[in-house]
């Protein structure tokens, strides 16, 4: 079968396409015949890891979605044919996340990912596909999706009347943006783009502002909210927009943490949470069971993830460029 690989000497691409055997389901495991995979911000992480010479060989990428190819024994409900997707962490099922967990992460440093035309995983470890949707729209939800469900929804009980500020337009963002609209919350979405703001207005968002026109976003925000500000902060920026989400966040109100965007710098005054008996909400991806429940959501409400552009399995290299260039709205995905 063909797969991509990790290689710190290949030069600047360090993405091979190689010729590897196709591996075998053992028992509790299931074989994929991958249809397509995404990429995510980690993924470009990783990849510069590679270029110092780090995870030489590694298949990356852990967002994925196919077709139950073959079975080991033990493998209960799934059947040849079943069309599925796994979770980015395959050890974590249920549960409170373990640090042990960081050991199954698809795609890094210890597991092959699924950029590749077939893979094999535990059993345990896939969720069925919503029907609704195709194996380019399933791809894009094992990260992102699940990533913006588990902390908005999961631990952030987020629902109507409820106020959510989403930065930026990329794949979490624009999940959260469509749950937020589902549920019947008011979504306030920032970008330096007035294109992808439109486009966000069409997907439901209601307060939108350019932070490039206003850097002082924090300041409008709570102007446009009468001084409430936001119940649940999606925070993806890092330390370039904490602050400003500190000061944005509305009495007994939550920050979803999940982003290192703008790199690391600084350490943001938290003291501002203590006085708005607020919260931060640490969130890396989430479980197979967070998947499964949000897969029934979107069943329910008929949501389509925003699909960017899709790229064939020979342009993988120009896939992440595109993703690094930052001018995507949604997800990008290849077809395997």
């Amino acid at each position: 079968m063909k797969a991509y690989r990790l290689n710190g000497h290949a030069g600047a691409g360090r993405l091979v396409r190689a010729d590897i055997n196709k591996p075998e389901p053992a028992s509790g495991e299931v074989r994929i015949r991958i249809e397509a995979a995404s990429l995510n911000y980690r993924d470009l992480l990783i990849l510069d890891r590679a270029g110092q010479g780090q995870l030489d060989g590694r298949v990356p990428l852990c967002d994925g979605a196919g077709v139950v190819d073959a079975v080991g024994s033990d493998v209960m409900p799934w059947l040849v044919g079943d069309r599925v997707a796994s979770a980015p962490f395959c050890g974590w099922v249920s549960g409170p996340f373990r640090t042990s967990y960081i050991r199954s992460a698809l795609g890094s440093d210890t597991m092959d990912g699924m950029l590749a035309e077939y893979v094999v995983l535990p059993a345990t470890a896939l969720v069925r596909v919503p029907e609704h949707l195709s194996s380019v729209e399933a791809a894009t939800l094992p990260c992102a999706a699940v990533t913006a469900w588990h902390g908005l929804i999961a631990r952030g009980g987020m629902g109507k009347g409820d106020t959510v500020l989403i930065q930026g337009t990329g794949g979490v963002a624009l999940f959260g943006l469509q749950f937020a609209v589902a549920l019947g919350a008011r979504a306030i979405v920032i970008s330096s783009s007035d294109e992808k703001l439109a486009r966000a207005r069409a997907l439901g968002g209601s307060i939108l502002i350019n932070y490039r026109d206003t850097p002082d976003w924090d300041v409008a925000l709570m102007k446009a909210t009468d001084g409430a500000g936001a119940s649940h902060i999606l925070e993806l920026g890092g330390p370039g927009t904490y602050d400003r989400s500190l000061r944005s966040v509305a009495s007994g109100g939550k920050i979803v943490q999940i982003g290192v965007l703008t790199g690391f710098g600084p350490k943001p005054d938290l003291a501002r949470l203590q006085w708005e008996n607020a919260d931060i909400i640490g969130v890396t991806v989430g479980s197979v069971e967070h998947f499964a429940a949000m897969n029934g959501f979107l069943t329910e409400h008929a949501i389509h993830p925003v699909v960017d552009r899709v790229f064939r399995f020979d342009e993988v290299p120009e896939a992440y460029d595109y993703l690094r260039s930052g001018s995507h709205f949604g997800k990008v995905v290849v077809t395997v």
